[in-house]
């Protein structure tokens, strides 16, 4: 059957399927999603024409409480329908990536809720290419989860695999462990002379992170390595900048890096204790590649959320920049179709493509860490050309996101704050991929602060927060 099928978003959003555990996203969801994939693989629909083929797919998961009830659900659902699951454990979300493209998995599977709170989970998939599934996959996957077999061209729920045929679970510790190796074999320096901070959010990063900058000699400071399954996120990592802020000036370090729950983000923070985000970090990789010839039309990919005086920067040091939707998976599709280099977000999120297929927090730090030994300059020397607007983003949880953006009072509001800043900045408002959220992000050369907040509470008078 040839995968024409479109995208539903029954369950998939921009960053795999995400809610809170056991409330909108099961264990039965999670074993069907398993039994899927199992299946899936093997059989016509997904274009195999061998009958007896066994797939193989690799799991791996955060630290958070109930990532350890998906994965066992998953890997349950896998193996029931005749396929193998190949078990990382705690592992980060582009270690996944890298092991299904390198060891030619049919798809992995990555149990994360990325930088949410530690009650919340989800599941990622990836292909074979250690890319996002794609939409039509994605779509077979919520008709099976909805029970609408006949989406899929069957009369009767998928078959259970029998006798020999049961899969297997596999420990594959190894593939993580080779990652490692990987992101060791970048660096061209040692960082002995580095004294370096690394907040891990009590995440998927907690042993790994501290192991590539020791191997590469930095003497190193950890904070947020002590996961207990509630603490992922928590007042830490790169949504919490205050912490590595804190570490970095009380112990004198050089720079310090943060990452979020599966560490594909990375905010920097230079000797001073100021953050590098990661506009800044694109402006400084973007230069690095492009004095190496290495960067494509010589353009950055960034999204609507990046800063507009970044844009400025880019400019004048000769580099263009498109924009894209917010989201690492529409920054990683637009540098596919036009063969670009390199891609962010101001989140952290940064794709370097030579290296990788999605956004890596510590391939980031490392290519950071580089550049900084290669130029000899610090962090805070690097960032200095950028000059930022003043920003603030309001975050709003509400009730219905599209009935927001469907309020033509809302709307109003919001183009009369326009109308005051009056081209000296930008004001966006935006639905979050990931939760029942919308943003307030203002740009302006004054009181950014106060036209956010005055259109989020606009927002709220009208109704659509949830109390």
């Amino acid at each position: 059957m040839e995968k024409t099928h479109k995208k539903k978003n029954r369950y998939f959003g921009t960053d795999g399927f995400r809610g809170e555990a056991n409330i909108n996203l099961t264990s039965e969801q999670a074993y069907k999603v398993g039994r899927f994939l199992g299946w899936y693989f093997s059989s016509a629909i997904s274009g195999c024409t061998n009958p007896n083929y066994r797939p193989k797919i690799v799991i791996g998961k955060d630290t958070r409480l109930s990532s350890y009830m998906l994965e066992y659900s998953i890997a349950a659902g896998i193996t029931a329908s005749g396929a193998d699951a190949h078990m990382l454990h705690v592992t980060t979300t582009p270690s996944v990536s890298y092991v299904t493209k390198q060891d030619e998995f049919d798809c992995g599977i990555m149990i994360t809720a990325s930088h949410n709170p530690f009650y919340d989970n989800g599941i990622k998939v990836i292909n074979r290419y250690g890319e996002k599934l794609d939409d039509a996959t994605t779509a077979y996957i919520e008709d099976y989860l909805d029970g609408d077999l006949e989406a899929l061209g069957l009369s009767e729920d998928l078959p259970l695999a029998t006798k020999e045929k049961i899969g297997k679970i596999i420990d594959y510790v190894s593939g993580r462990n080779r990652y490692v190796g990987y992101l060791i074999s970048l660096a061209s320096h040692s960082y002995k002379n580095l004294k370096i901070g690394l907040d891990c959010a009590n995440g998927a990063s907690w042993m790994i992170a501290k192991s590539v900058f020791a191997a590469l000699g930095a003497q190193v400071k950890v904070v947020g390595d002590t996961p207990d399954g509630l603490n992922v996120n928590k007042d830490c990592g790169s949504t919490h900048i205050e912490n590595l802020c804190r570490l970095v000036k009380e112990n004198h370090l050089d720079l310090g890096f943060a990452f979020d729950g599966d560490c594909d983000r990375c905010i920097a923070v230079d000797g001073n204790g100021n953050v590098v985000d990661g506009d800044k970090m694109l402006y400084i990789l973007g230069k690095r590649l492009k004095n190496r010839g290495m960067l494509n039309g010589d353009t950055v990919v960034a999204t609507i959320m990046s800063n507009s005086g970044f844009m400025n920067s880019l400019k004048k040091a000769g580099m263009k920049c498109v924009t894209t939707d917010v989201g690492d998976r529409f920054v990683y599709e637009c540098m596919q179709e036009n063969d670009y280099s390199l891609g962010g977000e101001q989140s952290g999120h940064i794709i370097i493509k030579k290296y990788a297929t999605t956004g890596d927090g510590l391939l980031t730090a490392i290519m950071i860490t580089e550049e900084i030994c290669d130029s000899k300059l610090s962090l805070s020397e690097l960032a200095k050309p950028i000059k930022l607007y003043p920003q603030f983003t309001k975050n709003v949880r509400v009730k219905d996101k599209d009935a927001v953006f469907a309020d033509t009072l809302v709307l109003e509001e919001k183009q009369k704050i326009e109308n005051i800043i009056n081209g000296k900045g930008r004001i966006l408002l935006r639905k979050s991929g990931t939760e029942p959220v919308v943003r307030v992000m203002v740009e302006s050369e004054e009181n950014s602060e106060e036209y956010a907040n005055r259109l989020a509470n606009f927002i709220v008078e009208r109704g659509h927060s949830v109390e």
